[in-house]
């Protein structure tokens, strides 16, 4: 019986995206070979799903194409609609409502798709074959232009997960209703994100598992409902939250007997950072971040064999 896969996706962006910010820094970088060496200490390949400003910063693109030559990672694409060139403006502050590339008009939704990948490509000297949409917000259209691109995976779905509720544009629905999507990956049906199909763009979901049981879920659902609030079952995530070790390795055991060929994990590049994020704040925090990624990547490589995205494709069509 073949291993299976330990996918780790890093939504590699600019430092705290998530305060309100006119000027973007990329000081992350800078914190991404300490990462790195742990990946490598583990046999395990990162997939850096790098968006407009990181794709700009010349010490990550020296750092990025590194992995690259030696076969040690990947790059694929992350786009942030907000930021990401051309910039046509959808609301009266962009950078404060940050809005789903999905809630742009489809011309230019395709404008940006096309100029991040050319972008990407020209910049790491590389196919890109793996995706990610900023803020988890995917739809149909999107998907096809993916597959016109040339991608081969996307990574956007988070199952269970309901993003109706976190506004972009104010005068929009949302972002997208991952509820009742698959959680095992699948080839897309262009028609229906939502279900199995004949495109050729493979979507590898999220490993997400609930919190509670079905029942519970029901019960609170229903009382949020009673409430007029439309909110997503508790969740754990592959993924770090500081001293969350045994959740994320219930989620990684979860997702395997369930029948998943493959678990998969993300952060954020600026997580790596002290002060990159609200959660990871300081030296300390990053010092425990370790030690937590350390205790976890020890414990998965007894169960599974790291891959990029496009590995697992390629691993996936044989």
């Amino acid at each position: 019986m073949k291993k299976p896969a330990f996918i780790i996706t890093i939504d590699t962006e600019g430092d705290n995206l998530w305060q309100n910010h006119e000027r973007i820094s990329t000081e992350n970088t800078r914190f991404l070979p300490r990462f790195q060496s742990l990946c490598e200490k583990y046999a395990f390949k990162p997939v850096y799903l790098t968006n407009y400003e990181m794709a700009q910063d010349a010490a990550y693109v020296e750092f990025a194409s590194d992995v690259i030559k030696r076969g040690q990672g990947e790059v694929g694409m992350h786009l942030h609609a907000w930021n990401s060139p051309p910039l046509v403006a959808l609301t009266d502050d962009d950078w404060r409502h940050k809005p789903y590339l999905i809630e742009f008009p489809a011309e230019q939704i395709k404008a940006k798709v096309a100029f991040m990948t050319q972008l990407l490509e020209d910049n790491f000297q590389t196919k890109m074959l793996s995706h990610r949409a900023g803020r988890w917000a995917f739809n149909e259209y999107y998907a096809s232009l993916l597959v016109e691109q040339g991608y081969l995976v996307d990574c956007s779905v988070t199952p269970h997960v309901n993003w109706s509720s976190s506004p972009g544009n104010p005068k929009g629905t949302g972002g997208t209703d991952y509820s009742r999507f698959p959680k095992e990956a699948y080839f897309i049906d262009l028609s229906d994100i939502a279900k199995a199909g004949n495109s050729p763009l493979l979507e590898v979901p999220m490993s997400i598992q609930l919190k509670h049981s079905g029942l519970l879920n029901q019960i609170k659902s229903g009382y949020d409902k009673l409430r007029g609030k439309n909110r997503s079952p508790s969740t754990h995530w592959l993924r770090p939250s500081g001293g969350n070790v045994e959740n994320m390795q219930k989620v990684a055991e979860q997702s395997l007997k369930q029948g998943s060929d493959y678990i998969e994990f993300m952060l954020h590049s600026s997580e790596f950072m002290p002060g990159g994020s609200p959660t990871f704040k300081n030296e300390q925090d990053i010092e425990r971040l370790y030690e937590d990624l350390e205790k976890l990547f020890s414990w998965i490589s007894e169960r599974a064999q790291g891959m990029t995205l496009a590995e697992y494709y390629q691993w996936k069509i044989k």
